[in-house]
């Protein structure tokens, strides 16, 4: 196969190079020599795979034990294909879904990663399907330590499961003359997400069954969008369940305080973690809420007078975030009370020569400078990425048998990846530069008062930090008989909760519960 199509390219390099001479001499470019140009390129084109227009599905049997109950399931690996409004092809969009073999109408999930641009194997190999990657938090997986095992936190007992790949993302692609271009952005994301989501749920007959969309981290931000355009398009779900969410990108615009505010009540945890506290508290959640109060009262009103703030006031408010933050008044004073999250990262334990990590605040990594002011990776990313990555080709291989010659892209981020960060928000007048979904969510919930969400927090998550959760579901603006719609469960975990075993048990039973309310 790579001999005929070296030989195939190189012919057609040579054709290519020969038709201008040719053309030039003979004042016309000779119709054999034309057909036989196209039929080169075709060849050539036709030796590089592709996503398949025709939809595939791979169907395997499983059975996990969950709660001392044996399940068996259906687990199908294969591509949705989506289309435009008049029927064309747009992308091919690959999915794995795990069903309860005789379930009948019971709930289904959708479940995606953030990036944006990644692939969904983190929740598919990590979370709630019947396998999982075995981890220890805040511990590096060793080269082969982290196989796959049955899952006993699945939920599977629950729900049935379609974990979604981003378009230019696993094995999910563009079709016909699109490209990554018309994917990559917020909106345009947001809508290949819907369209897949209803085809699943057409192909497979289940307008039927409770619908929940479940959201990893700027998943969080897609599925506010996506819930708003479900519902605009004849589809009310049932429930969203954001995990280690994001959903207001403008609070993050450089002159704006209140990323500051987010963050520290994170750093506050973080400090108690590493025990970097003068007087450190005995109940984390506690301490938590002390520090919320002090952060939206004091901090928020310091932070508000900007450079107007009395040198005094401001001694007060450094001395104060020293206490809860475990930095130094000096290096409070000289950031102005605003501390980047890289600042500390590489300040907390600086006299160890660590930095701690961005997605879980408790892993350390050991920096080749201890000058520097911001880390050189995150820890908590690259102690499980070889083992998540080995472990799902093996499984997809072997368990699932997917087969096909397109690569697996764990993200779809190359060197022409560029995201379109405008949207609009239902009934906006014009897009905004820098997204906020929590007013999609709060428009679906508004037009259909049954939906319910679930917010899930790690307190060491310094990527999506859980008070910017909070900030962000208090601003919604929800009447009050929606606000009891929404809900908040912590965990001392990080970004991608589920890596803590004791959390993800207590995940499982929280998210059981909610199941249970949601779906009945």
């Amino acid at each position: 196969m790579l001999k005929s199509r070296s030989t195939a390219m190189f012919a057609l390099f040579a054709a290519t190079l020969a038709t201008p001479a040719l053309a030039q001499e003979k004042k016309v470019d000779p119709p054999k020599l034309q057909g036989h140009k196209e039929a080169l390129i075709a060849e050539a084109d036709a030796a590089w795979p592709k996503p398949p227009v025709e939809e595939q599905a791979v169907v395997s049997k499983g059975n996990v034990t969950v709660k001392g109950v044996a399940i068996a399931y259906s687990a199908t690996a294969g591509t949705l294909t989506i289309r435009d409004d008049d029927g064309k092809p747009t992308a091919s969009v690959f999915y794995t879904a795990y069903t309860k073999d005789g379930g009948g109408k019971r709930p289904v999930s959708f479940l995606f990663n953030g990036g944006p641009g990644s692939a969904s194997l983190w929740l598919h190999m990590g979370s709630f399907g019947p396998v999982r990657v075995q981890t220890t938090s805040p511990d590096y997986v060793a080269p082969g330590a982290g196989a796959l095992a049955p899952n006993p936190y699945s939920l599977l007992d629950k729900t049935d499961l379609v974990f979604i790949d981003a378009i230019g993302a696993g094995w999910s692609r563009p079709l016909g003359d699109k490209s990554g271009k018309d994917f990559w952005g917020v909106d345009q994301d947001a809508d290949a997400f819907a369209r897949a989501i209803m085809r699943y749920v057409t192909k497979n007959n289940r307008w039927g069954s409770p619908k929940i969309l479940f959201g990893e981290s700027y998943g969080t931000l897609r599925s506010g969008a996506v819930s708003a355009l479900l519902e605009q398009r004849g589809m009310s779900l049932n429930g969203v369940v954001l995990l280690s969410t994001i959903l207001n990108y403008g609070v993050r615009q450089p002159g704006y305080d209140q990323n500051y505010m987010v963050l520290l009540p994170g750093y506050a945890a973080t400090a108690w973690y590493h025990q970097r506290l003068p007087n450190r508290p005995a109940d984390l959640k506690a301490f938590l809420a002390e520090v919320r109060q002090w952060v939206s009262g004091p901090y928020a009103a310091a932070l508000a007078k900007g450079s107007a703030l009395p040198t005094d006031e401001a001694q007060a408010i450094a001395r104060q975030m020293a206490a809860y933050t475990g930095l130094s008044e000096a290096f409070i004073l000289r950031a102005n009370l605003r501390i980047d999250l890289p600042h500390f990262q590489t300040e907390l334990l600086r006299d160890q020569r660590v930095a701690t990590g961005r997605l879980d605040s408790r892993y350390r990594l050991n920096v080749a400078d201890a000058n520097a002011d911001a880390p050189d990776d995150d820890p908590a990313s690259t102690a499980i990425t070889g083992a998540y990555v080995s472990a799902f080709m093996d499984y997809a291989a072997k368990t699932l048998n997917y087969r096909t010659e397109l690569p697996y892209k764990v993200s779809a981020r190359d060197g022409s990846f560029d995201w379109d960060w405008r949207h609009r928000a239902p009934g906006a007048r014009g897009a905004q530069l820098a997204p906020n979904t929590a007013v999609d969510l709060a428009y679906a919930m508004r037009t259909n008062p049954y939906l319910k969400v679930l917010f899930l927090n790690g307190y060491y998550d310094m990527a999506t930090p859980f008070y910017g959760a909070e900030f962000d579901a208090n601003h919604m603006l929800l009447p009050e008989p929606l606000r009891k719609n929404v809900s908040f469960t912590y965990y001392e975990s990080g970004h991608m909760i589920y890596l803590n075993p004791q959390a993800l048990a207590q995940l499982h039973d929280d998210l059981a519960r909610w199941y249970d309310e949601v779906a009945r």
